[in-house]
């Protein structure tokens, strides 16, 4: 049928339509009539929230960090578990955001906004030591504070605080059975302070051999797969219980 010959259909009297077209016309009419003021409301449903996780790998570029060993620094260490970590949170349905995925240094204002601008569900600060053993595990030093809509920038994680200290607790938990040492404090850090969303500082050291454990690197592949897997795993349950979260 050629544009010209649909163009006079549509335009053919009315008297040449049947009733019984006229009458259904007339049903459509009505029910589109009613369900006028149910659409807009259908199309203004909020979007699904995304699950975001922040990884800030400390250091870069310029900024070499702690010095591991003459030929391991700082900042390789934690740029390689930041991106290890990407990978088992993404093939386990997550956002992830990392600060850098490459050897740069954005200052802590770039990382803190970069963060809050993600709005995540919750943010890792990732360093490493040849200090000490085990996985450290650092929450803010703020005290408690109730969240406000344009935080102090100095102290926007005191909101977040009591939420970090659960987040925390969780790593600890499904990091227990690895046998795998935890250090649990609480610090004054930045960005760590500037965050408006859970977070916790997590430090690598060595590990010392053990009855149940065996010596291993901070650059070692087995001991960084322990590690992040019992942290991909809290959060996992994390984000299970976050619709129960303040």
């Amino acid at each position: 049928m050629t544009f010209q010959s649909m163009r006079h259909k549509s335009l053919a009297p009315v008297s040449m339509r049947s009733s019984k077209h006229l009458r259904s016309l007339a049903a459509t009419l009505t029910l589109l009539a009613a369900l006028g003021t149910a659409w807009p409301l259908m199309a203004q449903q909020p979007p699904v929230q995304r699950f975001v996780i922040v990884l800030d790998p400390a250091h870069g570029g310029s900024d070499s960090g702690a010095k591991i060993s003459p030929a391991l620094e700082e900042k390789s260490v934690t740029l390689e578990m930041a991106t290890r970590l990407r990978t088992l949170l993404q093939s386990r349905g997550f956002n992830v955001v990392m600060t850098r995925t490459g050897d740069t240094d954005p200052d802590l204002l770039t990382r803190a906004g970069m963060a809050n601008h993600a709005q995540a569900a919750a943010c890792l600060i990732l360093h490493a030591t040849a200090s000490g053993v085990g996985v450290h595990l650092f929450t803010s030093s703020l005290a408690p504070a109730p969240r406000t809509a344009v935080p102090a920038w100095a102290t926007a994680q005191a909101g977040y605080v009591s939420a970090s200290i659960r987040l925390s607790s969780d790593m600890d938990a499904a990091l227990t059975p690895t046998g795998i040492p935890v250090v649990v404090g609480r610090t004054f850090l930045q960005p760590l302070d500037n965050l408006t969303c859970p977070a916790v500082a997590v430090e690598l050291a060595p590990m010392q051999s053990g009855s149940i454990t065996r010596g291993e690197t901070l650059d070692d592949p087995h001991y960084q797969t322990q590690v992040l897997t019992a942290i991909t795993a809290a959060l996992v349950q994390w984000r299970q219980d976050w619709s129960g979260q303040p």
